[in-house]
């Protein structure tokens, strides 16, 4: 789930490719991220992938049953595309028609990813609070409306 989603319940195409990101690093892991905090690693598949980039070690990243079929430039390139995913901001992340060009590509340059988003048990304040919406139900950003009705 996007940070900004699960923090302040903002959603738009950019949390689908933050999930995109997500589901690509465990496919290439062999691992959920659901899990992935309770290995040896002690740490979210997002921080160990990062991690691993980081210390030019990703290819520690591969699912032991992929060596024999991956080709090792492919795989990086494939981290790097989900690193790019889960970025922090939202507008650091590209957008879907933008990956697919990534995918397909072996010529296209890559921006820089940064350290991605990993905000398991972490708070973010809000910086300005939304004004009270006098029991319209409407989430911050005004876009959710929910009607809560007892039984």
């Amino acid at each position: 789930m996007a940070p900004e989603y699960a923090m302040d319940g903002i959603f738009s195409v950019k949390s689908d490719v933050y999930s995109f990101g997500v589901l690509l690093l465990e496919i290439i892991s062999g691992r959920k991220n659901t899990r992935f905090h309770l290995s040896e690693h002690d740490e979210s598949l997002l921080s160990y992938a990062w991690k691993l980039w980081r210390e030019g070690h990703a290819l520690e990243l591969m699912d032991p049953e992929m060596v024999q079929s991956c080709v090792p430039i492919e795989f990086l390139k494939y981290i790097y595309i989900g690193l790019l995913c889960v970025q922090e901001d939202p507008l650091d992340r590209p957008i879907m028609s933008s990956i697919v060009v990534m995918l397909v590509s072996d010529t296209i340059t890559l921006p820089k990813p940064t350290q991605p988003a990993f905000s398991v048990g972490r708070f973010v304040g809000k910086s300005d609070q939304a004004s009270p919406t006098s029991g319209k139900g409407s989430s911050i950003n005004e876009v959710t409306l929910s009607n809560v009705i007892a039984r």
